[in-house]
């Protein structure tokens, strides 16, 4: 299917996620079996797939500047229904802010390659050590409109980690469960016209009794590329 023209919008003047109208959901599109999310599958369908040979995402560009390299970690936690490892940005960041956000950043010189960025991301953020984390594989590369080339570094979790959150980078660590975020009845869909451009985007909600979270941009993009990842895989 056609992939929507994410865009990293918290550039538009007073642009608010919350109270973007949502022009619909994927409801009519089958959610991912259970079965499928635990390890033995997931394990599985990264082994047969050559994911490396799927085309990258380009967000419309805000600038003609090369895109930087960058490495997030799409983490799986391995229990009883497994669930996906988030953040919360700190408020006082430059960018993306007070966002939800996947675990990671730019590639340092010291990285051997995007694994090690996110691996090493992910530790200095929440404190994961590289020893609960089993590395499935990369979903292709999402090239953000702010300048980053992202590989989206997609491995499962031992529930026996420890975190904790660096509080210079991550306000909050929380997970959502695999099945909610691989449901599309869940993908809600935007659009706003901006700077000649029709911009497309998702939005994930989450809501406990305690807590109500909205993943949105890039992280939602990446999350929806998994979803289409393994429904390739049915």
């Amino acid at each position: 299917m056609a992939q929507a023209p994410f865009v990293s919008l918290a550039h538009i003047p007073d642009f608010s996620p919350h109270e973007a109208e949502v022009l619909g959901t994927d409801a009519h599109l089958p959610a991912i079996p259970m079965h499928a999310l635990h390890e033995t599958s997931l394990r599985h369908r990264f082994a047969q797939a050559a994911v490396g040979t799927l085309a990258p995402f380009h967000e419309p560009p805000w600038h003609d500047k090369p895109p930087k390299p960058a490495s997030v970690l799409l983490g799986l936690v391995m229990r009883e229904q497994p669930s996906v490892l988030l953040t919360v940005r700190t408020a006082h960041l430059s960018s993306h802010s007070g966002q939800v956000a996947l675990p990671g950043g730019r590639q340092d010189a010291q990285d051997a390659d995007e694994m090690a960025t996110a691996l090493r991301e992910a530790q200095e953020e929440v404190g994961l050590h590289p020893d609960f984390v089993s590395v499935l594989g990369c979903l292709p590369l999402y090239v953000t409109g702010t300048g980053y080339k992202v590989t989206p570094v997609v491995a499962l979790l031992n529930p026996a980690m420890q975190l904790s959150a660096n509080p210079n980078e991550v306000a909050d660590v929380f997970e959502v469960p695999l099945a909610h975020l691989m449901n599309p009845a869940n993908h809600r869909r935007h659009a706003a016209h901006w700077r000649g451009v029709q911009r497309e985007w998702y939005s994930m909600p989450y809501e406990t009794e305690h807590k109500q979270r909205l993943i949105w941009g890039a992280t939602a993009g990446i999350l929806r590329h998994l979803y289409e990842f393994l429904s390739a895989g049915d």
